[in-house]
């Protein structure tokens, strides 16, 4: 028999990186069916290249995930039900939109029109960990991992270097921007809960040369104007800095490294050379100095997204994706459980949601799909909305110990919906289905895991990749396979 010794792999576990030893043992075998190695190969490739076309790998080159911190009610946004008991039945009228079978509440008038660009997941579930809070779930949605420290106040432990990474930082390590520019960005402000602020934000155990860089431009979330006064002062070369000047400083520094053996040992865990040479090619290149701009974009543009700070966020991140930026995430503008426009509607809801939330997302989604999908861009770039849980189907009852007046929703983890478009997410579709009254999946239920599986997927990366956390384990991204039924 012959064996073909697998390769090591210190830093991660990438089957792109060619055949894998069980690749070739299985491929041996082929010999007693009359195949050369060669011919096993060339048919496995050939066979790999089909499955890779018709399930979505690799479509995607860059993705934007519009995060709806605070739980956005799924029945009265997307997932309308009618013949419902009064205390289910949402207070908003349903409208048919512009792909038969896909009906929304009026709250969407917008989105309505551009749902033959997108795919609705109706059937998002899971059983939570511990307690219903929403920093457990945020931190669940966007590392596939669940929190193993929840106080009874359902409140987490602050950001820890040990913590798992955001998705977004696993995909930047593992695929680099091809140009220079800002890799992962984040922005309008950090995901929180009460004071637990940015946990599950940041590149935890991979380093912090993986973080996002942060656009969190100064005033409170009830400033709607804080998107034009972005300050990217460390991305502008000082005047009386030249190019040339700033690439002689960088060979001294290396000279001076190069001469320091133990200063380079003492600074190694904090990914140094990583952080210089990332400001080096983004100061020198300007890129994403100009993509900042949106001065540059027109009136009519910025009417369109809405004059907002979550509509001029998601004009941003367009234009941050379009300059070579590989992740760039959009935080709901509103802290996780608070008033206001909050997505957090224990309170108030028909009001709030009406003449808050709503119009703010239905006009900036709507605009960023239609956007990108005229200016070519969503061929490659996934784009997924999504919160941390759903609201409880009936109106007024606790399901996470919070109290709720008759026009509100509590905590719903077991049934809510996304939204995604791009890379080859099928269009004008619905995947899964909830039961009557919006409390469980009917069919096809996709847990959060399965969803970032599914963006791992689509940018070509195997959700099983090995990558090693601060005590040198290896950890999967996730454990969960990719919903390839979503792309077509």
């Amino acid at each position: 028999m012959l064996v073909i010794p697998g390769r090591k792999a210190k830093d991660v576990c990438d089957r792109d990186l060619g055949p894998t030893r069980r690749d070739l043992l299985r491929v041996g075998g082929s010999a007693f069916l009359g195949l050369t190695l060669g011919q096993a190969l060339q048919m496995q490739q050939a066979s790999a290249a089909v499955e890779s076309s018709a399930s979505g790998w690799g479509r995607a080159k860059s993705v934007i995930m519009v995060y709806l911190q605070g739980g956005p009610s799924h029945i009265d946004l997307w997932d309308p039900k009618e013949n419902v008991p009064e205390k289910v039945k949402s207070a908003f009228g349903t409208i048919h939109s512009k792909v038969p079978g896909i009906d929304l509440t009026e709250n969407l008038p917008k989105l309505a029109e551009v749902t033959d660009k997108l795919s609705l997941i109706r059937s998002m579930s899971y059983s939570p960990n511990g307690l219903f809070n929403h920093t457990a779930a945020i931190y669940q949605m966007h590392t596939g991992y669940t929190a193993d420290k929840v106080s009874p106040s359902g409140q987490l432990e602050p950001p820890s270097p040990k913590d798992y990474p955001n998705f977004g930082c696993n995909i930047i390590k593992l695929k680099p921007p091809e140009v220079p520019m800002l890799p992962f960005v984040m922005m309008p402000r950090p995901l929180q809960e009460s004071n637990v602020v940015n946990k599950s934000g940041t590149a935890g155990f991979l380093g912090r040369a993986y973080d996002p860089y942060y656009l969190f431009p100064p005033g409170d979330d009830m400033d709607m104007t804080k998107m034009d006064r972005i300050n990217i002062t460390d991305l502008t070369l000082r005047p009386e800095v030249s190019t040339n000047r700033l690439g002689r400083r960088a060979r001294l520094r290396e000279m001076i490294n190069a001469g320091m053996p133990g200063l380079d040992q003492a600074v190694e865990k904090y990914d140094m050379d990583k952080y210089y040479e990332t400001a080096m090619n983004l100061i020198s290149s300007g890129r994403a100095r100009d993509a900042f701009d949106l001065s540059k974009e027109t009136d009519k543009t910025r009417d369109m997204y809405g004059r907002n700070t979550f509509g001029q966020s998601l004009l941003l991140a367009r234009r941050l994706i379009d300059a070579g930026t590989r992740v760039v995430e959009v935080i709901w503008p509103k802290v996780a459980n608070s008033d206001n426009h909050s997505w957090d509607h224990h309170v108030g809801l028909t009001d709030r949601m009406k003449n808050k939330s709503a119009p703010m997302l239905d006009s900036g989604l709507s605009s960023l799909i239609a956007d990108m999908d005229e200016r070519g861009m969503l061929e490659e770039t996934l784009v997924v909305a999504v919160g941390e849980f759903g609201r409880s189907p009936q109106r007024g009852v606790s399901t996470s110990g919070n109290g709720n007046s008759a026009d509100g929703r509590d905590h719903w983890p077991y049934c809510y919906t996304a939204c995604l478009a791009g890379a080859g997410i099928k269009r004008g579709a619905i995947y899964g289905e909830s039961d009557q009254t919006a409390s469980a999946p009917l069919k096809d239920p996709v847990h959060p895991t399965e969803l970032l599986a599914t963006i791992y997927h689509a940018l070509g990366i195997d959700p099983a990749t090995i990558v090693y956390n601060h005590l040198n384990q290896p950890r999967e991204l996730v454990k969960a396979e990719a919903v390839t039924g979503l792309f077509g």
